[in-house]
């Protein structure tokens, strides 16, 4: 219902505004990635970042002196086959109230945080 009145709210004052300008379309696609080096997989694993309930990722910054060659292979074959193993594709979504004054029987009053497993962290970084 919420998102329904933004939607009718947005189109409602935007009416009769002008169409909007565009430019060419994008013709190019991002299909050549370069590979990651094991420095910059390690950069990125050292880097803060919040554990998710998902996995031991404290633990894997540990370990990450074994753990190194196998993430950076797991973050170049996904690199260069352009998608995510389904098993990776998991998060938890949470929902957190703005502010603890705020009435908590209004959706408007939350705002979403989604953990998502930490091997996909390091890909998507």
């Amino acid at each position: 219902m919420l998102f329904n009145n933004k939607v009718e709210s947005v189109r409602a004052s935007t009416a009769d505004a002008a169409p909007p300008v565009t430019s060419q379309p994008v013709t190019s696609l991002l299909t050549d990635f370069p590979l990651c080096s094991e420095d910059e997989v390690r950069r990125i694993m050292s880097s803060p970042t919040k554990s998710c309930t998902l996995d031991p990722y404290r633990q894997m910054k540990e370990a990450v002196d074994v753990l190194l060659p196998y993430l950076t292979a797991m973050v170049n074959a996904s690199l260069r086959e352009g998608c995510l193993p389904a098993s990776q594709k998991i998060a938890i979504i949470t929902r957190l109230l703005k502010k603890p004054s705020l009435d908590t029987s209004e959706l408007k009053n939350y705002r979403v945080q989604t953990s998502v497993k930490s091997v996909v962290y390091v890909e998507s970084n």
